[in-house]
C-alpha cells in the first residue's frame, strides 16, 4: 500500500509539473527589463492575456551552420489559443509536398488547378481574377496566403491535400497535437470532412484528376475548451455562455515554431520532420513569406489597405510603421476571436543579425467573442512590436563567435 501511495503521489506530482507553463528566467528578465508600461500590464496578467512566447537564438559555427537555443515565456501546449491563419503554413507546405510526390509530368505549382463542387457546401472555382492568366494554381494560392493571409486560397489547398491526409502527414512528422479540421467557410463538421474533386489542366487537357474524398479519422474531443463570458451566434444574438472551441483547429505554439524552423532551416530538424519539397519550392516560399504587397504585381493589392506590415506583427505592425530595407521578416501570422499569433524568422542584413520569435496573445476586454470588438490596435499589435524591439535590440548588441553569412536569404523581389 505504501508503494502504491508513493507511486500515485509521484504520478500526481509529475502531472502537476507537466501542467506548468514553461518559462526561462533569462527571457523573462530580458522582456520585463525592457517592457513599456503597456507591455508590463500584459505581462502582469498572464491569465487574462494568455500570452506565450518562444525566442530562438541562432548561433553560427565556423562553417556557417546554425545552432539553435530556445527560450520560453509562459509556454503551455495545454493552454488553448485559436491558431487562426497560422494553420495556413502547414497546409501550404503539405500542398507543395503532395504536388512534389505525385511526380506527374507537366504538373507544377503553376499548373492551372480547377476545383469542382462535390458535396454539400462546397464551391466551384475555375478562375482567379487576381492571377495574371486568370487561372488558379497552387503557387498563386500560396502567394495569396503569405502576402495577405487569404482565406479562400487556404480553403482550396485544404481541399487539395484533404483532411485525412493533412493529419496523417503531420502525425508522421511528429506533430500529433496539431488538429486542422476546418476550412474558413461556414461549414459543419461533416462538410469539412468532405473535400472536392480537383483537376489540373494544361492547355485545356487534363493532366491529373483527383476524386472527391472524405476523412474517416476520429479526433479526441474529450477535453472541453471554452473561452470568454459570452459570444454572438450566427444571428448576432448574445449567448451568455463561454464559447466552445473544443472542435476548432488547434496548433500548439511549439509545433508552429518547429514548422517554421523546418522550412527556414530544414537541415536543423530530423529528416522525418522535414517537408518533402525541392529547392525551387524553398526559394518560392522564402520569397513570398518575406515579400510585401507593394512589391507584388500579381496579385495587385491596394497598399493603403494591405500595407507592407499588414502581416508582419513583430517589430513592424501598423500602417505608419516603415520597414527598413535591410530588414526582412519570413513569417506567418494569424488573428481571430481576439487571438493574435506570429511565427517569424527576422533577418537584419546590415548588422548581421538573425533570430526567430513565435508568440501569441489574447485581447478581449469584455469577454464577448465573435463580436469583432477586440483590442488588436490598443493591446495586441503593441505587444508584438514591443517584444520584437526588445529582442532585436538585444540581438544587435549580442556578441557572436562567428558572423552569419545570410546571402541565401537575399531575395530578388517584385514579381
Amino acid at each position: 500500500m505504501r508503494k502504491y501511495l508513493l507511486a500515485l503521489l509521484g504520478a500526481c506530482c509529475l502531472s502537476f509539473l507537466q501542467a506548468q507553463p514553461r518559462t526561462d528566467k533569462f527571457l523573462k528578465e530580458l522582456i520585463y527589463k525592457g517592457a513599456s508600461p503597456s507591455l508590463q500590464h500584459i505581462l502582469q496578467h498572464p491569465d487574462s492575456f494568455r500570452y506565450q512566447l518562444i525566442y530562438t537564438q541562432i548561433n553560427r559555427d565556423a562553417r556557417n551552420v546554425p545552432h539553435f537555443r530556445h527560450y520560453y515565456l509562459n509556454v503551455d501546449a495545454d493552454r488553448y489559443f485559436n491558431p487562426a491563419s497560422t494553420v495556413k503554413l502547414p497546409i501550404a507546405l503539405l500542398a507543395l509536398e503532395k504536388l512534389h510526390e505525385l511526380r506527374i509530368p507537366g504538373l507544377t505549382g503553376h499548373t492551372p488547378m480547377l476545383t469542382d463542387s462535390s458535396w454539400s457546401g462546397q464551391v466551384t472555382v475555375h478562375t482567379d481574377s487576381t492571377a495574371e492568366n486568370l487561372l488558379p494554381s497552387i503557387y498563386h494560392y500560396i502567394k495569396r496566403i503569405f502576402l495577405i493571409s487569404d482565406n479562400d486560397a487556404y480553403n482550396r489547398l485544404y481541399e487539395f491535400v484533404g483532411q485525412q491526409e493533412i493529419h496523417e502527414r503531420l502525425w508522421e512528422k511528429g506533430y500529433r497535437r496539431a488538429r486542422i479540421v476546418r476550412r474558413f467557410m461556414p461549414l459543419n463538421e461533416e462538410q469539412n470532412r468532405h473535400t472536392n474533386a480537383i483537376r489540373f489542366v494544361d492547355n485545356g487537357n487534363s493532366i491529373y484528376e483527383q476524386p472527391a474524398a472524405v476523412s474517416t479519422l476520429q479526433f479526441d474531443y474529450s477535453k472541453p475548451v471554452t473561452i470568454g463570458q459570452g459570444y454572438l451566434d450566427k444571428d448576432d444574438k448574445l449567448v451568455p455562455l463561454p464559447m466552445d472551441f473544443t472542435r476548432h483547429n488547434k496548433l500548439p505554439l511549439e509545433d508552429l515554431q518547429q514548422m517554421l524552423q523546418s522550412v527556414i532551416f530544414p537541415a536543423s530538424v530530423p529528416a522525418r520532420q522535414r517537408f518533402n519539397i525541392d529547392a525551387a519550392d524553398y526559394h518560392f516560399l522564402y520569397q513570398y513569406m518575406s515579400q510585401y504587397p507593394s512589391e507584388t504585381a500579381w496579385p495587385k493589392y491596394d497598399t493603403a489597405e494591405y500595407f507592407d506590415s499588414y502581416t508582419k506583427f513583430f517589430l513592424f505592425k501598423g500602417a505608419g510603421h516603415r520597414i527598413p530595407s535591410y530588414l526582412r521578416d519570413f513569417n506567418k501570422t494569424g488573428w481571430s476571436y481576439g487571438f493574435l499569433t506570429d511565427a517569424a524568422y527576422i533577418v537584419d542584413f546590415k548588422h548581421g543579425v538573425e533570430f526567430m520569435l513565435t508568440g501569441n496573445v489574447y485581447v478581449n476586454r469584455d469577454g464577448i467573442l465573435n463580436d469583432n470588438k477586440y483590442e488588436y490596435e490598443d493591446d495586441g499589435y503593441p505587444f508584438f512590436r514591443d517584444v520584437g524591439k526588445i529582442i532585436y535590440e538585444y540581438e544587435l548588441h549580442r556578441k557572436r563567435a562567428h558572423e552569419p553569412d545570410l546571402q541565401s536569404f537575399r531575395i530578388r523581389y517584385g514579381e
